[in-house]
């Protein structure tokens, strides 16, 4: 929990009467750049006002790297254990802004029991901009790409909602020729997050050319690992200009924060 310091993050024990349950995922809980996304995410849900919580110390890992690699005994000890872990808490609707928890909560811990309703969070921050508990905002002048994740796009056809978040942030988006349900991989699927490999063959970079000849100034995405996988990429090109890598739900709190400034400021 020491990515919520600050934050007066609710848990499952402090507030039992939650509607909606943050799962935030191994990356937010302890890698320093996705811990920024799931600050972010806690302070659009608030500004919504979404009754949510979290399971801090009782949340382990979905296994789904597990599962990819092979191990099929480590997914299903860890899947059967969350299980029990989020019907003891009487969980119906889960939020995740991680396309691979969302997999695993979503398409296999049914397997196991574990029936829940489950949202990436593209899906929930849309739904809360149609229903106008966060503002849609204009500023075209911030042109921006968007890298659609695979376990989003490809594995699960979620492309529509982080367009809206987008939209609702007020960039002007410009599509990559491989978007949407055919979208090009940032290398890191599968399991191969955690596997060495020759800088020239990475994945990443190839994708990377594409965003910058794009003409975009930001790059957008909606998954821990392609934020990991792009931030390296485009951080290594080589005499070419590079934008910030975000996820859709900073850019949405960004242009959130702007409104809410520019209604203070005196005429």
């Amino acid at each position: 929990m020491d990515w919520a310091e600050g934050l007066d993050v609710p848990t499952v024990e402090s507030n039992s009467g939650f509607e909606v349950l943050y799962w935030v995922g191994c990356a937010a809980s302890y890698d320093p750049r996705a811990q920024r996304v799931a600050r972010s995410l806690v302070q659009l849900l608030r500004k919504a006002g979404v009754n949510f919580a979290v399971l801090g110390p009782e949340e382990r890992c979905t296994g789904d790297p597990a599962r990819r690699f092979g191990d099929e005994l480590l997914f299903q000890d860890s899947a059967e254990k969350n299980v029990q872990t989020l019907n003891a808490h009487a969980v119906k609707r889960i939020v995740t802004a991680c396309p691979h928890c969302f997999h695993s909560l979503s398409n296999e811990y049914p397997q196991f029991d574990g029936v829940f309703h489950v949202q990436h969070h593209s899906e929930l921050l849309s739904e809360l901009v149609a229903e106008g508990k966060l503002r849609s905002t204009s500023n075209d002048n911030d042109s921006v790409t968007l890298h659609d994740p695979c376990y989003l796009a490809r594995t699960n056809g979620i492309v529509d909602a982080p367009r809206e978040v987008l939209r609702a942030a007020g960039v002007h988006l410009i599509e990559l020729p491989r978007c949407g349900k055919k979208t090009f991989c940032c290398g890191a699927g599968g399991g191969r997050m955690w596997l060495d490999e020759q800088p020239s063959q990475r994945v990443s970079r190839l994708r990377a050319n594409e965003v910058s000849d794009s003409g975009a100034q930001r790059l957008a995405t909606a998954c821990p690992f392609c934020l990991n996988m792009m931030s390296d990429a485009m951080g290594s090109q080589e005499g070419r200009d590079h934008g910030e890598v975000l996820d859709i739900a900073e850019l949405l709190l960004e242009a959130q924060s702007k409104s809410d400034h520019d209604e203070e400021a005196p005429a």
